[in-house]
């Protein structure tokens, strides 16, 4: 048996730790290991078992969490290749791999030393405890903790600080005097989620001696058969007491049982197999089928228009696998698209289907994820992390709208879906596909330099038009009228029009809140975030300030902060603002909205789009949210208010994303059997984004940028990276950043071109203060290599990594 084993952490460390094996331990490769680290405990994955001793005293592994590998070979492999192309701490790479938290669970607890005892008999004599430098109210703070200690053995960190109101870095100071001892018990726990179930004991329990209380409870449970979950009990107008004398006298039994997984509530649109084929679909059916049968690497781009039946293909071959004994997994890029794309799953497959993204609780994701493992599922639907499904014999992915910046993780480890799903497919001899009707322009260059195969649906299924859009020049609007208008005369009336014939319309604005400013109009200042560079949105409902980006909550200013002055004026609008708008212009129609404000969980999406199914709407207003994915048959015109806001943004990639909304959003309307139409209000009617939108062009689009980045020197004639230097403080990042600009103009790299350092667009973001470079070469191997020497250099110079972003093939530079 091997000595020793190396220990992949989540810690912000490019390196692997070695810890000595206890006689009796037997750890795997891809298994997780309890280790202590520092002061406390963590959880790792072990990549290497060996003999070698360490050049230092090791510590041993605490307990063995696996009996087998959670991370097979392939996805230990594929693991590592993230680390090595984003440069990412292996650890961190792991943690991402692994939705089992609710498996580990994080623990600290507080014991009272013999100094701290010394210390609380002081202070009872001098009223404070001794030797403390801290305010009088931290001096009673520290009493309160030593007293309520003194009385018990150990306490859990959060019931000290819940009970003392102790911050948490008064209990380190205390901890460093030595009054208090502190030790992590972390370990790991059952995930399993269970619920409480109230079982009627009799089904001919008398009820004459019960109270009008307890016999509502008690006929409540004999109506349903003896069993209700004690949540519905809750529900009902009773006292909580109720049911806990009813179980004391032995007429209930509350039991714990395995919760249910949660389905789609969403109705499931027309099978994909009770309508004829087109020979498009037919075609790319045959080619993906193809390519899955040779049980080699293939990669395909599925470029379909809007509404040209992909979802139906990528079903129809995932039911192919699936017969075949072998799984496949379909990523969409947010969670607003999975119930639907759930929904169909469990039509066509049932309970072979797996969910796994972000709304879903620790314990939900770890159950799913388990399921998949021991095979129940064959099929995986997910956002970005269901690329790491522990699926056997894969043989198919796809990814769905594969442009959309939401595959990118915007935090460490900084990878894209959509390329990890390429090398995953590519490690195991499988088949991805990525479909949009609007491709990234690296994916549509690659097709045609033949990397991938192109597979293209050109028409709507059952030869529907695609929607007439017609563009109202917002310039021109504002002269004819004398004023700043939100809603165009000509789309008022089109809306007009189609509430008048009981149809159903979509307006687009991609912007949340209220109003996104706040001015004085004396002395011509913003309301700042106070941790952000940015202006705080107004929420009129909520009744509050926002930042969009840290969260910062501010009440909503009477006058100004800066001088004081009462003429404060509420600036621009957000989609809570449009819909106001429009109850007001259409106060008949019933309007629903759709955004980050409106939707806080799974169900208020489905609660939404199933309104507007159904025709309880008639109207939607919402941000991207409503853009793409949706396919709602009455929905017969699109108001497209602002989408161009994007075109003024200090970003290359800024007319792409513009045309990928405009053509996205166009591509809801005539879905059904009656021809939809576009209204497109822009202030850039004659920019080439906003024209090849509205003529549904994307290769005169694609022909026309990929002019722009060649001569620029952007993707895809060349990889880039960003590089951020943050700091709370202003003048580390302005020296942290100088010293490593330095160093790359000293540095040799020849074809790489490297720009900056320069203030990020948005120079201040979460308290942090932000510098940054821009990469980009032709190499991927040359830049990764440099970025690899900045980051040794960086920690030569005692720069703390987690001050320095690395974001390799960054879609956001802002």
């Amino acid at each position: 048996m091997p000595l020793f084993c190396d220990v992949a952490l989540a810690v912000p460390l490019d390196m692997v730790f070695t810890y000595a094996i206890a006689p009796g331990m037997e750890p795997v490769v891809g298994g997780r290991v309890l280790v202590p680290f520092r002061q406390q405990r963590m959880s790792g994955i072990v990549v290497e078992l060996h003999d070698r001793p360490p050049q230092i005293k090791t510590k041993k592994v605490i307990e063995t969490l696996d009996l087998s590998p959670v991370l097979d070979e392939q996805l230990l492999k594929l693991g590592k290749w993230i680390a090595d192309y984003y440069l990412a701490p292996l650890g961190e790479v792991f943690r991402t791999m692994l939705p089992l938290a609710a498996e580990f669970k994080r623990a600290v607890i507080y014991r009272i030393t013999d100094e701290g005892r010394m210390a609380l008999h002081l202070a009872g004599m001098s009223g404070s405890p001794a030797r403390s430098k801290r305010t009088p109210e931290q001096q009673l703070v520290e009493f309160r903790v030593l007293d309520y200690l003194a009385e018990r053995e150990s306490v859990r960190e959060e019931s000290l600080r819940g009970t003392t109101r102790a911050a948490k870095a008064l209990l380190t100071g205390m901890a460093r005097k030595k009054w208090i001892a502190r030790e992590d018990v972390s370990a790991a726990q059952d995930a399993a989620r269970l619920v409480k179930v109230a079982v009627l004991r009799s089904a001919e329990t008398s009820t004459k001696k019960l109270n009008e209380n307890q016999r509502t409870l008690v006929e409540t449970l004999a109506a349903a058969g003896g069993r209700v979950l004690v949540e519905a009990l809750r529900s009902l107008d009773v006292p909580r007491t109720t049911l806990s004398t009813l179980v004391r006298r032995g007429l209930i039994e509350l039991v714990e049982e395995p919760q249910d997984l949660t389905t789609p509530k969403l109705k499931p649109r027309q099978s994909p197999f009770e309508f004829e084929f087109s020979a498009a679909q037919k075609n790319a059916r045959t080619k993906i089928g193809e390519a899955v049968a040779s049980h080699k690497f293939a990669g395909l781009l599925l470029h379909g228009i809007t509404g040209s039946g992909k979802t139906a293909v990528y079903l129809a071959c995932m039911r192919e696998v699936l017969e075949q004994g072998r799984s496949s997994i379909l990523l969409v890029p947010e969670i607003g698209l999975t119930p639907a794309v759930a929904a169909d799953l469990h039509q066509v497959f049932g309970d072979e289907v797996a969910i796994l993204h972000s709304g879903l609780s620790n314990a939900e994701r770890a159950e799913q994820w388990h399921r998949i493992r021991r095979g129940e599922a064959r099929v995986v639907a997910g956002t970005r992390s269901a690329v790491f499904a522990p699926v056997s014999d894969l043989a198919l992915i796809i990814v769905d709208e594969e442009q959309d910046s939401s595959y990118k993780q915007e935090e460490t480890p900084r990878y894209n879906a959509r390329d990890v799903a390429v090398m995953r497919a590519k490690m195991a001899g499988a088949v991805v596909v990525l479909g949009s009707a609007t491709p990234s322009l690296e994916s549509y260059y690659n097709a045609k330099k033949n990397k991938y195969t192109l597979v293209e649906l050109p028409d709507r299924v059952e030869q529907r038009p695609l929607p007439e859009v017609e563009i109202v020049d917002m310039r021109q609007e504002f002269q004819e009228t004398g004023q700043e208008q939100v809603i165009s005369r000509k789309l008022a009336d089109e809306i007009r029009e189609r509430l008048e014939k009981k149809e159903q319309v979509m307006v687009l604005l991609n912007r949340r809140g209220y109003s996104p400013v706040v001015l004085c109009r004396a002395c011509g200042k913003t309301l700042q975030c106070q941790n952000c560079a940015v202006s705080m949105t107004h929420h009129k409902r909520e009744r509050k300030m926002e930042c969009h980006y840290c969260g910062h909550v501010a009440r909503i200013p009477d006058k100004c902060a800066h001088c004081g002055s009462e003429y404060v004026y509420f600036v621009g609008t957000g989609s809570e603002k449009l819909e106001e708008l429009l109850h007001g212009m259409f106060p008949q129609a019933r309007i629903g909205r759709l955004d980050r404000d409106t939707v806080r969980g799974r169900e208020d999406f489905e609660h939404a789009l199933n309104a507007l199914n159904e025709g309880a709407l008639d109207m939607l207003v919402g941000t991207q949210m409503i853009a793409k994915g949706h396919d709602i048959h009455g929905v017969t015109l699109v108001g497209v208010v602002g989408a161009d806001m994007a075109l003024g943004l200090p970003d290359f990639r800024a007319a792409e994303r513009t045309f990928q909304l405009l053509t996205q959003v166009a591509g809801r309307a005539g879905r059904g059997q009656t021809a939809g139409k576009v209204i497109l209000q822009t202030y850039f009617q004659d920019h080439y984004a906003v024209q090849f939108a509205a003529r549904h062009d994307f290769a005169g689009f694609y022909e026309k940028e990929l002019q722009f980045r060649a001569w620029m020197h952007y993707p895809p004639y060349s990889a880039i990276a960003n590089v951020l230097i943050r700091s709370e403080k202003l003048d580390e990042a302005l020296t942290w950043s100088g010293e490593l600009g330095r160093w790359f103009e000293k540095t040799k790299h020849e074809g790489i071109r490297v720009l900056g350092p320069a203030a990020a667009p948005i120079t201040r973001l979460k308290r942090d203060y932000r510098y940054h470079f821009i990469l980009k070469s032709p190499s991927r191997e040359k830049m990764n290599a440099l970025l690899r020497a900045m980051l040794a250099e960086a920690a030569a110079r005692k720069i703390p990594r987690t001050q320095v972003i690395v974001d390799v093939d960054a879609v956001w530079l802002m």
